[in-house]
């Protein structure tokens, strides 16, 4: 696949101007038709006038190839953080309000929530089969306060999560640090449910888990990894057309 035109046919071509004439020869080409411009995503030339123009230090640096794919595999972990805290916040929730009833957790999803069993099917999760509703259902017999406090680390943990996702949606430095945080604190929680019973779902959840993290801290040069920050900003500039096409102008 080719990520750059497929971002430019989302979210359209971006093309610039640079003042520098070494540079702007290298972007500009005459037709028949008019002058074309180059987009700065995909490299293709476009017609007409374009969208900026400036020194090329002003330019727009666009995400391109690698870290495109990069922001895709962002947000696919962002939309299943949206997902998990969503839920886990519903949990919350629930167990503040029929904590004074002692009514099931599973009676929850059997009528409360009996709109979102398709999606928890298809993606073939058990819901009432959960270790996390298990460790729910006993705490409800227990007393007010420790209910109270199940409740709090839920709706805690929800909003993490939903946080979590916010960040790697808009592809924030500091939703990477969150995220990789985040996650490796609730991996031992995982590594439990996972020796009281090993199911796909929850093999397959800490398998995604860990490979997030590990993807974070790499190819984000997180904490220092691999120059840290100032070399993770410089491969961000290399893949960026006019910061190549100027590299090539000085040569």
């Amino acid at each position: 696949m080719d990520w750059n035109l497929r971002s430019c046919s989302r979210h359209g071509h971006v093309t610039y101007a640079p003042a520098e004439q070494a540079l702007r020869a290298k972007l500009l080409a005459t037709t028949p038709l008019g002058e074309a411009w180059r987009c700065l995503r995909c490299g293709d030339y476009i017609l007409g006038s374009p969208h900026g123009q400036g020194p090329a230090e002003d330019a727009p640096v666009l995400l391109r190839g690698k870290a495109l794919r990069s922001a895709f595999i962002l947000r696919f972990l962002a939309l299943e953080r949206f997902v998990r805290g969503g839920f886990i916040l519903v949990l919350g929730v629930a167990v503040l309000q029929f904590k004074s009833s002692q009514v099931s957790v599973r009676q929850l999803f059997e009528k409360d929530l009996a709109a979102a069993k398709p999606l928890f099917n298809q993606l073939g999760w058990n819901a009432t089969d959960s270790g996390l509703i298990h460790s729910i259902e006993k705490a409800l017999n227990a007393k007010g306060t420790t209910l109270n406090l199940v409740a709090a680390f839920l709706i805690f943990y929800g909003v993490l999560q939903l946080i979590e996702g916010v960040g790697l949606w808009k592809l924030k430095r500091w939703g990477e640090y969150f995220a990789v945080v985040a996650t490796s604190l609730f991996l031992p929680l995982e590594i439990y449910e996972l020796s009281e019973k090993v199911t796909l779902l929850r093999a397959a959840a800490f398998a995604l888990n860990v490979a997030a993290v590990a993807y974070l801290l790499l190819s984000k040069r997180l904490f220092g990894l691999r120059g840290g920050h100032q070399a993770y900003e410089a491969e961000l500039h290399e893949a960026s057309l006019l910061e190549v096409e100027t590299a090539s102008a000085t040569h």
